[in-house]
């Protein structure tokens, strides 16, 4: 088991991965530590579709402009945010430990924010929230030893018809999950000097 340092040090880009299956307890388990990402109010947007038959890869390597690791990787996790059916059910988010007068002032709350706004708008803000999730989703497949190439190169229609997703469901990025056949190239980032400023 890798450390949260380790994971993040090691982890690289892989587009070719052992043709193997993952076994469903390791998915759930990599899901379920997904899922403990923080969200504003905790709304949890993000949703997952987990694909594993070949002829959907297939079809959603087409929509991925024919990136060779949708079709290559075991399992490809489409990860997308639905701020719709969030409104839709908003006591779900309130911590059970809440008394009802706290529920009922987070739901005020969080229809108040989002009410005035377009369907297009609160998408936009639910898809930033679940770029959180696809940061843990990373780290978590690496900490359990899998490889991942997180995409954003797909056209959101196609992938949207392939799974008859709603108009409103944003999707945040596709991700190739499996064991990797390739190193991948070390990291090349910037220095701290380039990205930090401390005031």
């Amino acid at each position: 088991m890798k450390s949260v340092s380790e994971a993040i040090q090691n982890r690289r880009s892989i587009r070719q991965y052992v043709q193997e299956p993952i076994p469903q307890a390791d998915l759930e388990e990599i899901l379920r530590l997904t899922s403990l990402a923080p969200s504003a109010w905790n709304v949890q947007p993000w949703r997952f579709i987990v694909v594993t038959h070949p002829d959907k890869k297939l079809e959603l390597q087409a929509a991925a402009n024919n990136q060779k690791q949708v079709g290559n990787a075991p399992v490809v996790i489409v990860v997308v945010s639905d701020m719709e059916d969030v409104l839709a059910n908003p006591r779900e988010f309130a911590h059970p430990e809440m008394s009802e007068e706290e529920k009922d002032r987070l739901v005020g709350t969080i229809q108040n924010t989002f009410g005035s706004q377009s369907v297009e708008q609160r998408g936009q803000w639910a898809v930033a929230q679940t770029y959180i999730s696809l940061g843990f989703l990373l780290l978590a497949a690496q900490e359990k030893g899998y490889d991942t190439s997180a995409m954003l190169g797909f056209d959101a229609g196609k992938v949207k018809a392939l799974f008859q997703l709603p108009d409103h469901v944003r999707i945040a990025a596709l991700v190739a999950l499996g064991k990797g056949t390739e190193p991948g190239r070390p990291h090349h980032r910037h220095s701290l000097d380039r990205i930090a400023t401390f005031v």
